[in-house]
Order: structure tokens, then C-alpha cells, then sequence
């Protein structure tokens, strides 16, 4: 059978444009790239305690069996939902399977028909997607823009209004500033639901994200955190009231028909939660990284290259697609995993190497990559 030409059409534009997507090859290069930020995807003691853990428990088996709401809700869901809610400050949690499926589960099924949908430019795509599935009507703020949304919400005087962001935005790096946000959302009395995959082990004392770290947990309806980046396992969770998770069980397409996180995984994120409370050497590490590579790139004059940003991701715009993907092969070349991010991923002209810093990156590390970026760019 033929593949469709509308298809192929589609894939030859990618590939004229240079930005056809590949599956990359396991390296080991020095990492720059992935979203392990303090290292919990390797850490053997969470491996082991979670291996252990679940043979105290008399818990052998390799999977959920079934959607949680018939044979797949293990008592290991609910000792650590009432974990993460206790960590966050939040009256309770619900696991999903993945962030994806988080935000597609809560942006479909939450905003209703008649309300409105008032989300940053920069959102993620699984933000975007859960949005356009739901029956809200939906408008974009200019990025970090506070003057611009509230213009959006005098318009709409009687509408029931969701304002969404993200605490650390994926591809620039940089953070709103929260505490204007959030006043903004209580002033007009919206529900403010906030995006936090990027800012959990990297903001607060114990990983806690950036909401707690400012201590406006109590201003939020809803926070969505995702296990894939700095607790380095799988999974989400959405925090917010004890009515947010009865609606969401009941009506969160997303979360009712598909099958459970196996036992194993569930103890993973618990074993991770479980190391974030005691690890503080490990965070700090990272927030060490942050700051000397932020001082090492002003030195070598590249600060006006970057999106100011002071988390774990670090942003170099570097236009067009071709440009960008030669000088990531070339620092991949001298033994550094970093990555270019293409359009049509960001928008065309906003093509960036995308650093993710760690905890295990060391400052020798830091210095011969930016050195190396400099002689590249200049």
C-alpha cells in the first residue's frame, strides 16, 4: 500500500526546512541536554530503595492490571498521593500517567462551555492540546505580559476566567513573575493554574517548585507537577482542593480510561519525593551550577545571546535551523550533549541550543562548553 502523498508532502517541506525530527542514539557525551537536573534518574540509592520497598511490601507484580477506576487503584496510589499532598501543601493530589496526560485531562474537562481560557503564548503543546479539546473559549496573553491579560479579562467582565502559565517556561528557561500573577488573578477573581514540570527539584528548599518557594500555594486552584524532569521518573500529579480530584476522577478523560502506573513506578515517585525532603546537597549543587554558568557566559561576553534566565534551562538564540544544527554537532563533536531546539518547535528566528544544567555537571564542564559556544558564535 502506498503512503498517502499529503503525508509525504508533509515530510519532504521537513526536510527542506531542516527540520525533519530523527530519533537520536544513546551517547555518552557530557550531558547538557536532558531534563535530569539533579541527577534522580541515576541515583542507584532511590533504584534500590524502591526495589526494596517493594519486596517488604509483598509486591511483585509488573503492573496496574486495569484503569485505577476498576482494577488498577494499588494501595501504593493513595499512601503516596497523601505523600505529595502533605510535601506540596496542597489538600490533595492525583496521579496521572504522564504531564501530557495531566494537562490534557485538566484543560479538557474543567473549563467549561461559556468560560474563558486565558493562557500564555509560550505554554507548552500538551497545554495547548488539553485546551483544544475543551468546549471554553480560549485566548493567548503576550508572554509574561500582565498589562496585556488584564485588557483580555476587562473584556470579558462576566465571564468565569482560567489564567494559565508556567512557573519555568521549557524553552526560554525564564519564570513569570508570580506574586504580580497572582495578584492579578485574585483582583479579578480568576483561577490561576500554573504548569511547575520545570521547577520541581530545582525551587525551594526541599525541590518543592517555585509557587512554594514564594509561598502562593494557597492562591492557586491548581498546580500540575511532572516526575519526568527533576524527581527523573515518570508521571504527574495535579494538587489543588479535594473537589478539584473528585471532578477530575469523575470527568478527566485522560485519567478514567487508560491503565494505571504500575506499582513499581508509583514507588518511584515516592522513593523521589522521599530523597527531595533529605537531599539538600544535591539541589544545592545545582543552584551552584546555575549561578556560575550564568557568570562564566557574562564573562565571555555571551549574556546577549541568551534568554535571561535563572533556572536550569539556558537558551542561546541562534537563527535558522541549518546554523543552529551545525554548531550543536560541533559541541557534540568535542564531547558535549547539547541540543538545537528548530522551528517550528519555537517559533522561526527563535532557533536556540538549549542547555539543561545538573547537580553532577561539574564547573570545568561549564567553562570548556561555553568557551567552546563562544569560538563557535563570535
Amino acid at each position: 500500500m502506498n503512503f498517502p502523498k499529503k503525508l509525504s508532502d508533509k515530510l519532504e517541506t521537513r526536510k527542506q526546512n531542516k527540520s525533519l525530527r530523527l530519533l537520536p542514539k544513546q551517547n555518552d557525551l557530557i550531558d547538557f541536554a536532558s531534563n535530569d537536573y539533579i541527577g534522580f534518574s541515576k541515583c542507584e540509592a532511590i533504584f534500590s530503595e524502591t526495589h526494596q520497598f517493594l519486596l517488604d511490601r509483598g509486591m511483585k507484580s509488573n503492573g496496574a492490571t486495569g484503569s485505577r477506576l476498576l482494577s488498577g487503584n494499588h494501595s501504593l496510589y493513595t499512601e503516596t498521593e497523601n505523600y505529595i499532598a502533605q510535601f506540596h501543601q496542597s489538600d490533595s493530589a492525583l496521579i496521572f500517567n504522564s504531564g501530557y496526560d495531566a494537562n490534557v485531562g485538566f484543560f479538557s474537562a474543567v473549563p467549561q462551555k461559556g468560560d474563558l481560557i486565558l493562557y500564555d503564548e509560550l505554554c507548552h503543546a500538551s497545554i495547548r492540546d488539553g485546551i483544544q479539546l475543551s468546549n471554553a473559549k480560549a485566548y493567548k496573553f503576550k508572554h509574561n505580559d500582565f498589562e496585556d491579560l488584564e485588557l483580555l479579562i476587562q473584556r470579558n467582565p462576566n465571564s468565569l476566567i482560567y489564567i494559565v502559565t508556567e512557573s519555568v517556561f521549557s524553552m526560554d528557561g525564564d519564570c513569570p513573575n508570580m506574586e504580580e500573577l497572582a495578584a492579578v488573578s485574585v483582583k479579578y477573581n480568576c483561577y490561576l493554574v500554573v504548569d511547575e514540570a520545570h521547577a520541581l527539584g530545582v525551587f525551594g528548599e526541599k525541590g518543592e517548585g517555585l509557587i512554594q518557594h514564594l509561598l502562593l500555594q494557597d492562591k492557586i486552584f491548581a498546580r500540575i507537577m511532572t516526575f519526568g524532569k527533576g524527581l527523573g521518573c515518570h508521571g504527574a500529579v495535579v494538587l489543588g482542593s479535594n473537589e478539584l480530584k473528585s471532578y477530575l476522577i469523575n470527568f478527566a478523560r485522560s485519567f478514567i480510561y487508560t491503565t494505571g502506573l504500575s506499582p513499581h513506578s508509583v514507588a518511584t515517585i515516592l522513593l523521589g519525593y522521599r530523597h527531595l525532603e533529605k537531599d539538600k546537597n544535591t539541589l544545592e549543587s545545582l543552584r551552584e551550577n546555575i549561578v556560575f554558568f550564568n557568570q562564566i557566559k557574562k564573562m565571555l561576553y555571551l549574556n546577549p545571546l541568551f534568554v535571561r534566565s535563572k533556572s536550569a534551562i539556558q537558551s542561546v538564540i541562534i537563527p535558522g535551523n541549518e546554523k543552529v544544527k551545525s554548531i550543536a554537532a560541533a559541541l557534540q563533536e568535542n564531547g558535549f550533549d547539547v541540543k538545537a531546539i528548530l522551528s517550528p518547535t519555537v517559533p522561526e528566528g527563535q532557533e536556540r541550543l538549549r542547555f539543561c544544567l545538573h547537580s553532577y555537571n561539574t564547573k570545568e564542564d561549564i567553562s570548556k562548553v561555553l568557551t567552546l559556544l563562544s569560538s563557535f558564535v563570535y
